[in-house]
């Protein structure tokens, strides 16, 4: 079994819903789509108030190299392009659209009964640059949930010559189960969907990283991958955080990411399980991005799962579908609780990015009292990225925004192993992200 070797936590894994089936939610009735579910420029609109739209059209296409296209889900008719709140509260562009009964029972008809596209010897036959052009119509982007458009992604720049695919597998986020169910229940599309990846980025060879707490999607994997010769299993130690890309890459092919870098530079690409699966939907079945798996979870929920999920539905709507907030509910985590973000709103619309919705009971979500730092130094011993974390918190807190991108503030990924591990609860991780944003304003103000 491979890990990285600097640094990580080993968090209680409270994967409370990893035996549970991936459950088919029915289609709303009324979604709102917002234009911007993705790294790069929001995507523009391309339908207007009134019109007829179908199940799988492009509403607001992709407006840059960097941007995403964006889909419905549903068929109906465009109520309105409008504000709305989202889930942190913040104001957002969507396109609303509603159904009537009869594009309602048309709709469910079609997404349990998808037409195929592309046959096996069709797909074989697909060149790369085919393959990326699959990605970019069907509005794919990275959806372990960082949400870079995957097109960019494959088509690495021309001086790194790529050799390696990694596939995340990891999951390593408490919680979250989301692509443990994937792996275990459509293993074969997800190794399609790589093999697919690996002739559009030009690798020869691909590596599915799992973590050894998902034995059971070890084992279906890598029965798949014995019928393909360029693509094989690695396990992984459960260690958070495995799933971060320079921490995968380090622990699969030894290689460091130079500060700066991007995975390329040492001549690999990663995606996630969960991207791969939806390039193999969009090549097979010519299916763009318009649900995903979602987790919601919970010590506190009666019914919590694995949901296909439609993009454009009701955050609150898939709470209730997991037997709904109780009186001890304290916060509401989209994500997962180490990476995810707390929502302000629960009647905002799921997005590409959401890959599981946490509910914790009000003992847990609520924070210890901050004390003086003791200089333990527990913060620079988790640090993945080798940061000393009390240091550029401080800088962040006192706004000293040279200080800060001197000392690597820049590399934090913000996993927050540093404020779990901390025995005086300080805020460190939300004191580095005060940091990035003071850098990154005095950039901003440098170029204009």
């Amino acid at each position: 079994m491979a890990t990285f070797s600097k640094g990580g936590i080993h968090p209680p894994q409270n994967k409370i819903t990893a035996d549970k089936p991936i459950i088919p939610l029915a289609l709303p009735r009324k979604v709102e789509l917002l234009l911007s579910q993705h790294i790069g420029a929001p995507a523009k609109p391309v339908v207007v108030k009134g019109d007829k739209v179908v199940r799988g059209q492009i509403v607001a296409e992709g407006s840059a190299f960097i941007s995403a296209s964006v889909h419905t889900p549903i068929s109906g008719k465009v109520t309105k392009i409008d504000t709305v709140r989202a889930a942190n509260g913040m104001p957002a562009t969507a396109i609303v659209i509603e159904a009537d009964e009869e594009e309602h029972i048309a709709d469910e008809d079609s997404r349990m009964n998808p037409s195929v596209v592309r046959s096996d010897t069709e797909l074989e036959i697909l060149t790369p640059e085919e393959i990326r052009e699959i990605a970019r119509y069907a509005g794919l982007v990275g959806l372990g949930g960082a949400t870079f458009p995957a097109s960019v992604k494959l088509t690495p720049p021309k001086d790194n010559i790529i050799d390696s695919l990694v596939i995340n597998g990891a999951e390593c986020e408490p919680y979250l189960t989301c692509d443990h169910a994937l792996m275990r229940e459509y293993g074969r599309e997800v190794v399609c969907g790589a093999e697919l990846m690996r002739r559009a980025c030009g690798a020869g060879r691909v590596v599915i990283g799992i973590e050894d707490n998902k034995a059971d999607a070890i084992d279906v994997i890598s029965r798949i991958c014995d019928e393909y010769p360029h693509i094989s299993v690695k396990k992984l130690i459960a260690k958070y955080p495995q799933g971060g890309e320079k921490q995968l890459v380090k622990a699969i092919t030894g290689r460091e990411i130079k500060s700066g870098c991007l995975p390329s530079s040492v001549g690999v690409v990663v995606h996630n399980v969960a991207t791969a699966y939806a390039l193999y939907n969009a090549a097979r079945f010519g299916l763009p991005v318009m649900e995903r798996i979602v987790t919601v979870t919970g010590k506190n929920m009666s019914r919590p799962g694995n949901f296909l999920a439609p993009l454009g539905m009701r955050i609150g709507a898939l709470i209730d579908y997991a037997g709904g907030l109780k009186d001890n509910s304290g916060k509401i985590i989209l994500g997962g609780p180490m990476m995810g973000r707390a929502a302000s709103n629960i009647d905002s619309p799921l997005v590409k990015g959401i890959s599981g919705i946490l509910i914790l009971e009000d003992g847990e979500s609520r924070r210890k009292a901050v004390e003086p730092c003791i200089r333990c130094a527990r913060c620079v011993s988790v640090c993945p990225m080798g940061l000393e974390p009390y240091l550029i918190s401080a800088y962040g807190s006192n706004r000293m925004a040279e200080d800060a991108e001197a000392n690597g503030t820049a590399d934090c990924i913000e996993c927050g192993c540093c404020s779990y591990i901390c025995p005086a609860s300080r805020p460190l991780l939300d004191n580095i992200r005060l940091g990035k944003r003071l850098i990154a304003e005095k950039k901003r103000l440098q170029n204009k």
